[in-house]
C-alpha cells in the first residue's frame, strides 16, 4: 500500500462496492415495503369494488376445483355469518372476520387479509404471502439490477481516471530513473496535478543548486590548476635562488623574497577558498539573518587597521546610520574586510579610506572610498572577474578581492558600482534592496 495509485485504488474501489451493496440493500428493502403497500391497496380496492354485493346468480361456492387459484381469494359472508360467495372452497379461511388488515396461518402458509363490512355483507379478500413475496422480490431485483451492473462499470472508470491522472506522475518517475548521474536539468512540469506540481518544482530548483554547487566546485579546480601554477613555480625558482646564494647578502635576498611569494601563495590559497565558500554557500540556499551593518564594519576595520597603520593610512567610519539587512554575516564581513583591504593596498602611504552607511526608503548603501590612484572607466567591470589586476605593480593580491564582494552580493541580493571618489581615488558602492 506505499504505492499512491494502488491507494487510491483500494479506497475508491471498495468505496464503490461499500456505496453499491448499501444502496442496493436499501433499494431491495424499499422496493418489497413499496410493493406490500401496492397490494394492501390494490386488496383494499378489490373489497371495496365489492360493496354493492352479488346478483343472485353469484351466490354460489365459487370456481370448479380445477380453476381454484389459493394465492388470491374472496369470501363474502352476511351478517349472519353464511358465506354467500368463496373464490375458493377448500381455502381453509377462517369465518370470522377481522376488520382491516390481518395475517391468517391456512393450508400451510400465510395470507394477508383485508376484511370490510358492509351493512349487510362482510367482504373478506386474501392474498397468499409467499406469492406476493416472490412478486415483490422480483421486482426488487429488477431494481437493484442496474445498481448491481453500473458498479463494475464504475470500478472501471475510476480506474481509468486513477491511472490517466498519475500517468504524469509516472512520467516524472521515469525521466529521474533514466537520468545519468551528471544530467541535472530541470524535469518537465506539463500537466503535472496541481498536488504534484510543487514537488516538481522543488526538485528543479535543488537540480539549480547543485548544478551552480558542481559548477562552483569545477570553476574552483580550474582556476586553482590555472593560478596555482604560476605561484608554485616561482617558489620553485626562489628556493634555487637560495640554493645557489654564495654570500650572506645573497641568501638574506633570496630568503626575503621566499618568504615574499609564500605569503603571496597563501593568500591567494585563502582568498580562493573564501571564494569557493561562498560560492558554496549561494549554491546550498543558505538561510539570510538580520545584520547590523554597523557592527560588520567595526569588525571589518578591526581585522584591516594593523595593515593601514603600518602605511599610515586613516581608516575609519564616516558615517554609520543604523542599518540592518538580511544576509549572513560571516560573509558581509569577508564582503566588507576584502574592500578595505583593496583600498588599502592602493591607498599610498599617508592617504585615506573613509566607510560609509547610508539608510534610504529604496534600500542601503554601504561604500568605501579611498584616495588611491583610482581606476580607469575600461576597467572599473573588469575588476570584478575572477584573476584580473589593474596594472599596480606595487599592490601585489590574487586578483580575487573583488570578485569575493560581487560574489556575496550577489548572494545577498545585492548591486556593485564603481566610480570616481571625492577623495581622489576609488569609490566602491554597494545597494542593497530594502
Amino acid at each position: 500500500m506505499r504505492s499512491l495509485r494502488a491507494r487510491l485504488l483500494w479506497f475508491l474501489l471498495a468505496a464503490i462496492v461499500l456505496a453499491a451493496g448499501t444502496q442496493a440493500f436499501i433499494a431491495y428493502r424499499t422496493v418489497l415495503q413499496e410493493a406490500d403497500d401496492i397490494f394492501d391497496h390494490h386488496m383494499q380496492q378489490m373489497a371495496l369494488s365489492l360493496r354493492a354485493g352479488l346478483p343472485p346468480s353469484s351466490a354460489v361456492g365459487g370456481l370448479g376445483g380445477g380453476e381454484e387459484n389459493f394465492e388470491f381469494i374472496v369470501q363474502i359472508w352476511t351478517l349472519d355469518g353464511i358465506r354467500i360467495f368463496e373464490s375458493a372452497a377448500q381455502a381453509a379461511l377462517p369465518q370470522r372476520a377481522v376488520l382491516g388488515f390481518s395475517n391468517v396461518q391456512a393450508r400451510g402458509t400465510t395470507y394477508r387479509v383485508f376484511s370490510l363490512a358492509t351493512r349487510s355483507l362482510v367482504i373478506q379478500v386474501a392474498q397468499d404471502m409467499a406469492a406476493r413475496r416472490r412478486m415483490a422480490g422480483t421486482l426488487a431485483l429488477r431494481t437493484v439490477g442496474p445498481i448491481v451492473l453500473a458498479a463494475p462499470l464504475l470500478m472501471l472508470v475510476v480506474w481509468w481516471v486513477v491511472s490517466r491522472s498519475l500517468a504524469p506522475v509516472s512520467r516524472v518517475r521515469r525521466q529521474v530513473a533514466t537520468r545519468q548521474a551528471d544530467d541535472l536539468s530541470p524535469l518537465s512540469e506539463t500537466d503535472l496535478p496541481e498536488e504534484v506540481r510543487p514537488l516538481v518544482h522543488e526538485l528543479n530548483l535543488l537540480f539549480v543548486r547543485v548544478r551552480q554547487a558542481f559548477e562552483a566546485q569545477k570553476h574552483f579546480v580550474a582556476d586553482a590548476a590555472h593560478e596555482l601554477r604560476s605561484p608554485l613555480a616561482a617558489l620553485k625558482l626562489q628556493v634555487q635562488g637560495l640554493q645557489r646564494a654564495s654570500d650572506d647578502a645573497t641568501r638574506e635576498l633570496a630568503v626575503a623574497r621566499l618568504a615574499a611569494g609564500i605569503d603571496r601563495a597563501t593568500r591567494l590559497v585563502e582568498q580562493m577558498l573564501a571564494l569557493a565558500r561562498h560560492e558554496a554557500s549561494a549554491a546550498a540556499g543558505a538561510q539570510p539573518e538580520p545584520v547590523s551593518l554597523p557592527e560588520v564594519a567595526r569588525l571589518a576595520i578591526s581585522d584591516t587597521v594593523a595593515a593601514a597603520q603600518s602605511r599610515d593610512i586613516d581608516i575609519g567610519i564616516v558615517r554609520a546610520d543604523p542599518a540592518t539587512v538580511q544576509g549572513q554575516p560571516e560573509a558581509l564581513r569577508t564582503l566588507l574586510r576584502n574592500l578595505i583591504d583593496n583600498a588599502v593596498k592602493y591607498t599610498p602611504p599617508g592617504g585615506r579610506v573613509d566607510i560609509a552607511i547610508a539608510a534610504a526608503a529604496a534600500g542601503v548603501e554601504l561604500s568605501v572610498d579611498d584616495s588611491g590612484p583610482g581606476l580607469p572607466e575600461s576597467e572599473r567591470e573588469r575588476v570584478l572577474d575572477r584573476f584580473y589586476r589593474a596594472g599596480q605593480p606595487q599592490a601585489p593580491g590574487s586578483g580575487l578581492g573583488l570578485s569575493i564582494v560581487k560574489s556575496i552580493a550577489d548572494l545577498h541580493g545585492a548591486t556593485v558600482a564603481l566610480d570616481r571618489s571625492s577623495l581622489g581615488g576609488l569609490r566602491v558602492l554597494i545597494r542593497f534592496p530594502s
